[in-house]
């Protein structure tokens, strides 16, 4: 069968667009995620058109070849993973911004458009687009999409979903639908557009977006609040959402996190507390809003309050938090990153029970957290080479899903399911839950050949 399906392949794409030697395609098999199982792919395809992407998806239903789409593969639930003898679909040659319109406020791009490349351009034209993920400078607007991305900037802006208007969308069978809009407004039929969303290339393949700009904001100042608890840095978050502000950014770092940074990056931050929350204002005048929340930090019990003093110092603290994950994975070589969201009153139990899971299995285990919207990153940090460090880890891992769970909370804020949640999806949502998931799935993709063994 690989024989037939390269050449059904190379009828419709380019020579240089068929990927099969091995040493070649097994560095598409995966993306960032630990745990989580990868196929070795029979071909990696990398269509620059529509059209190229139709051929290949016929080409599929025709063979009854799995495909797995696939953008930057910077995920962290093992989306993007390759079935076995699967068509990897990287998207990341289909990477042009096809247009920027400042009267409608929209731009219309292609999958493989990185994020930041994304907000570069469109802050050109005084426009701002403000899904932000950690991987901004590596992840693309597809990958976005396919996991419904979140950021750093989400607690006054959003998520992905929120600016996703409408889509061009490659089905299995190779036709071609659009759905959405490119209007401010606009309710006609169901809502495809955010079905798509957050999908995880299970339903479609996007081949075209259109997503909704902002004009660009004031340039933020950051406030840096030490505190001596976990609980105390959630009271300061609770008293500010409570009291009616609109931070641009609210994020919290805890003493593991601190340590992993400033090992990583001698970034100077103060390693004595408990607890460092960074809160950011975009607006006209952000010293009088970074005064009253430093207020509300200091009646919550923080022991020292620095509001930057300039636009260099509030990056300054923003790369610290964007190097979080990347510093704790250097503390013991692997980490197994969570992405369990709670509402923002269970934040202190949050934080307080993945401490004492933790203690419990005698490992690291770092948080960094979106504060504003309750979604926490408990990052588990261990020695993969080690079999029962590894073991803990898994454990603990699961024991952090279910205490989220238990805190009405959801398995995952923003990293999507992948495989390595397939199991708390089921227990989130419920049997008639995962029954209509399934009928959903089964409508778009009869024969199962979109992302199989992902979700569900």
């Amino acid at each position: 069968m690989s024989r037939t399906l390269i050449e059904l392949l190379h009828e419709g794409l380019p020579a240089e667009a068929v990927l099969t030697d091995p040493d070649v395609t097994s560095a598409y098999s995966h993306d960032m995620a630990s745990f989580c199982e990868a196929g070795v792919p029979a071909v990696v395809v990398l269509p620059r058109t529509v059209e190229q992407v139709q051929h290949v998806m016929r080409t599929t239903t025709e063979l009854r070849v799995p495909v797995v789409p696939q953008g930057a593969r910077t995920g962290l639930s093992g989306a993007a993973n390759a079935s076995e003898g699967c068509i990897v679909l990287s998207l990341v040659k289909m990477d042009r911004i096809l247009e920027i319109s400042p009267v409608d406020r929209i731009a219309v791009v292609e999958p493989g458009v990185v994020n930041a490349t994304l907000s570069r351009a469109v802050g050109e034209h005084g426009l701002y687009y403000p899904p932000d993920p950690s991987s901004w400078e590596m992840c693309t607007i597809g990958g976005n999409i396919g996991t419904a991305s979140g950021g750093l900037c989400c607690v006054k802006y959003g998520v992905t979903a929120e600016y996703v208007l409408g889509l061009d969308v490659v089905l299995a069978d190779g036709r071609l639908m659009s759905t959405g809009r490119r209007t401010a407004k606009g309710v006609a039929g169901y809502d495809l557009t955010r079905l798509f969303v957050g999908s995880e290339g299970s339903l479609g393949i996007v081949v075209r977006a259109v997503l909704a700009l902002r004009p660009k904001p004031p340039q933020q100042l950051v406030l840096a609040a030490e505190f001596a608890s976990t609980k105390a840095a959630c009271d300061a978050v609770c008293k500010i959402m409570e009291g009616g502000h609109v931070p641009s950014l609210l994020e919290l770092m805890d003493r593991t996190t601190v340590k992993a940074v400033n090992a990583l990056a001698n970034m100077g931050l103060p390693e004595t507390t408990e607890a460092l929350l960074l809160a950011a204002f975009d607006t006209p005048g952000p010293a009088a809003d970074l005064a009253a929340v430093g207020a509300l930090c200091e009646a919550a019990g923080a022991t020292q309050v620095v509001p930057a003093e300039d636009a260099a110092e509030s990056e300054l603290l923003l790369q610290a938090r964007r190097l979080s994950l990347t510093a704790l994975e250097a503390v013991k070589g692997t980490t197994m990153i969570d992405d369990v969201c709670v509402p923002r009153s269970r934040l202190a139990d949050m934080l307080d029970g993945v401490e004492r899971i933790g203690a419990r299995y005698g490992l690291t285990i770092g948080v960094c957290a979106h504060a504003g919207d309750g979604n926490t990153h408990p990052t588990v940090c261990f020695d993969a080479a080690d079999p029962d460090e590894a073991r803990r880890a898994r454990e603990s891992f699961d024991e952090i899903m279910a205490l989220g769970l238990e805190l009405g909370g959801t398995i995952t804020g923003e990293h999507g399911v992948g495989v390595l949640k397939k199991e708390w999806l089921a227990r989130e949502i419920g049997p008639v839950g995962m029954e209509m998931q399934r009928a959903v799935k089964a409508a778009f993709d009869p024969h199962s050949l979109l992302n199989p063994g992902k979700l569900f």
